[in-house]
């Protein structure tokens, strides 16, 4: 792979060590994957925040670095609502050392909002081609797919070091040849709301990593494109799609249909609303907001909780700047008993781990909480959610679609 002099300067440690670290890790990746060379991106997201998945080791690494961040940088989402941890019963202990994690990141010039929907925020733009180095799933499969971006899904280690360094290795998808549709999906009925989670979950198992295009009956709006793709993204390893007519990259670019095409029923999307009364208990727990609720979701909870008391835990995450512009629906959402939860969610958090059956409106967290969370997750519409959550007879009612996410 081809260095600057100035890249060779940093590699042979004349910049410290911490550079020298980052810019081996690139240098290490590009040789991996076929690199060219270094380039400028725009701005990185780094996950590796929580402290459940990141535990000691990953403290003393982070602890031990210096400098500061070249680009506009930002954080996945911790393990606790970092000014209400309390709230979710998560251990003194904890607390500690996930404050610990999120100061040494802060050290390092990098925002500590925590959220992995960073292009809600103000100040984190992103435009058409533009080459970014960020690592959570969701949030990479949104900006290469609805923003038009470009970016690998990154570990954190390599998005740290590119925010550190201001560049990343060149290539994956931020070439062309690697953004080409390679399996194609047809979807025969028209779908709205949680039915582009189950289409995620479904498709993302029969993708694997292939970069899929979507033939559908419906126009999808960003909140149903953001649940596509991050329940892909869990149920395989999709960091790309395509939506004909509706995703920027098709609309500019004429890419040829690809030879393996796929028709999904609305069989295989009813499989997956099932689940909940397939399941073995009762859910303890209702969450959503994996990705974090945008505005639109938040507003839709406002409005269908409003009025109502729950009965059991309803947790809603969020980030903590759009909990802090829309305080009326918070304000709203917490008189029914419901939870608003910032800089968090219910994957990488360990106040999920007490629950034995979680119920939830997204394919990513119908994919993450079994593994991650050691307890049965069962799926249905932000509607169904509500209606379980305040007591209603939810596995006897419809849980298609009907929501915005």
């Amino acid at each position: 792979m081809y260095l600057t002099k100035e890249e060779e300067q940093i590699l042979n440690g004349d910049a410290g060590e911490t550079l020298r670290q980052a810019i081996e890790i690139l240098v290490a990746l590009g040789d991996i994957y076929g690199a060219d060379r270094l380039i400028p991106i725009k701005s990185a997201q780094i996950a590796g925040v929580s402290y459940k998945t990141m535990g000691d080791a990953g403290l003393e690494w982070i602890s031990d670095l210096q400098g500061k961040v070249k680009v506009p940088a930002i954080l996945n989402p911790a393990g606790m609502d970092l000014q209400d941890w309390e709230r979710l019963r998560i251990s003194p202990e904890f607390a500690e050392k996930q404050k610990l994690i999120v100061q040494a990141y802060e050290k390092l010039g990098i925002r500590c909002e925590c959220t992995c929907t960073p292009y809600t925020l103000e100040g984190f733009d992103v435009g058409y081609g533009d080459h970014l180095a960020w690592s959570e799933s969701s949030a990479v499969s949104y900006a290469n797919s609805v923003l038009g971006a470009r970016t690998n899904r990154e570990g954190g280690p390599s998005a740290l070091s590119a925010a550190l360094l201001g560049k990343t290795a060149n290539y994956g998808f931020h070439l062309d040849e690697n953004r080409v549709p390679e399996i194609s999906f047809d979807v025969e009925y028209p779908l709205k709301g949680s039915d582009y989670g189950a289409l995620g979950y479904v498709a993302g198992n029969l993708a694997g990593s292939k970069v899929p295009v979507f033939h559908l009956r419906s126009t999808p709006d960003a909140d149903e494109l953001k649940a596509l793709g991050a329940a892909m993204a869990a149920s395989g390893a999709v960091a790309l799609y395509h939506v004909e007519e509706v995703t920027p990259e098709i609309c500019r670019v004429n890419f040829e249909e690809p030879s393996e095409k796929i028709t999904i029923e609305k069989s295989q999307l009813d499989e997956v609303y099932e689940s909940l009364k397939k399941a073995c208990k009762e859910p303890e727990l209702i969450t959503i907001g994996c990705p974090h609720c945008s505005a639109a979701e938040l507003e839709k909870a406002a409005k269908l909780l409003r009025g109502k008391t729950v009965s059991k835990e309803f947790w809603i995450f969020t980030s903590r700047e759009l909990a802090k512009r829309y305080p009326e629906y918070v304000g709203t959402i917490e008189e029914s008993g419901a939870k608003v939860v910032c800089d968090t969610c219910m994957v990488v958090s360990p106040a999920t781990n007490s629950y034995s059956c979680v119920m939830v409106n997204s394919g990513k967290a119908l994919a993450y909480v079994p593994g991650m969370c050691g307890a049965e997750a069962v799926y249905g519409s932000m509607e169904a959610c509500v209606e379980e959550a305040v007591g209603g007879a939810a596995k006897n009612v419809a849980k298609k679609g009907g929501d915005s996410n």
